[in-house]
């Protein structure tokens, strides 16, 4: 009776859970799969503008590459250390969003960065999928330098010197972000858990630089995730921060006298003239005269 007791409280647990994980599957396989299908098919092959160009500039690269004088070419275009001064890193991060780390299977790297490009150009757009990709990027190169800096330790925050010589994770940080980013905003657990769990797993197995970078970007594409669609709210607190200036009283210009105005005139009614008296007739107050005065 114990055990049919447990059960019959554990029922409807279990198909609450069910129905709540039937629900966000099919919520995210609509927001990750279904709406991006839809707008291929209005907008054809030129909403996979991105991701034609990432996927042919990763081949490009990765085909010079194998040669030593177009290794020695790709390194310099888009060969990102920490070593490096920093406007170097910055000139050559664009350029390595394209370039293949050589560590890494090129051509299971390239089906990922077509699908993470493909689904956030169609979802995201042109100029926010870029944005996006080069500002995770971004974010784990300068986090890196940083942690380089600070030199090992802190609790495992520092790297070694030596990691100053290894080139950054080229595009995997970026389709990281773009996964990452998707996830938050179009709200799939599923996908975030494939991508972030994954970058956590991976940093824990092999700590080196490359699963720092992915942390890294891992955590901004989350931070702007939760900031989508937060412009005006970030614009109003961003006016309750700053301090306002309060207008002092501006001074007064001397005010010219004014001329007198006349008073206006009352209008003149029939009422108010008075008739003057008629002069009395020369014949009038007299009585007749009769025969005998005269």
């Amino acid at each position: 009776m114990t055990a049919e007791r447990h059960l019959d409280r554990l029922r409807p647990a279990a198909a609450r859970l069910a129905r709540f994980t039937g629900r966000t599957l099919r919520g995210e396989w609509h927001a990750i799969v279904v709406d991006p299908v839809r707008q291929l098919a209005r907008r054809g092959l030129s909403g996979l503008l991105l991701a034609f160009v990432a996927a042919f500039g990763v081949i490009f690269f990765h085909d010079i590459a194998q040669r030593p004088t177009g290794a020695m070419w790709v390194t310099r275009l888009g060969g990102v250390k920490a070593d490096l001064p920093l406007w170097l890193s910055l000139l050559r991060t664009p350029v390595s969003l394209y370039v293949p780390a050589l560590d890494l299977p090129v051509w299971a790297g390239i089906t990922q960065l077509f699908l993470a490009f493909a689904l956030a150009e169609l979802t995201l757009g042109r100029s926010r999928t870029l944005a996006i990709a080069y500002a995770t990027t971004l974010a784990g190169t300068l986090v890196a330098r940083l942690m380089i800096a600070i030199g090992p330790g802190w609790s495992g925050l520092g790297l070694p010197a030596a990691c100053g010589q290894v080139l950054d994770t080229g595009p995997s940080a970026a389709v990281v972000g773009l996964f990452t980013y998707l996830s938050v905003v179009r709200r799939a657990p599923v996908v975030f858990t494939l991508t972030g769990g994954s970058m956590v797993w991976e940093s824990i197995a092999v700590p080196n630089l490359a699963g720092r970078e992915h942390l890294i970007a891992v955590g901004s594409a989350v931070v702007l995730g939760l900031l989508h669609g937060r412009r005006a709210h970030l614009r109003a607190l961003g006016r309750t921060l700053l301090p306002t200036r309060t207008p002092g009283p501006s001074p007064t210009a001397p005010t010219a006298p004014t001329a007198p105005t006349a008073s206006p005139a009352l209008p003149v009614t029939a009422s108010a003239t008075v008739p003057a008296p008629a002069s009395p007739h020369p014949t009038a107050g007299r009585t007749p005269m009769t025969s005998l005065e005269r």
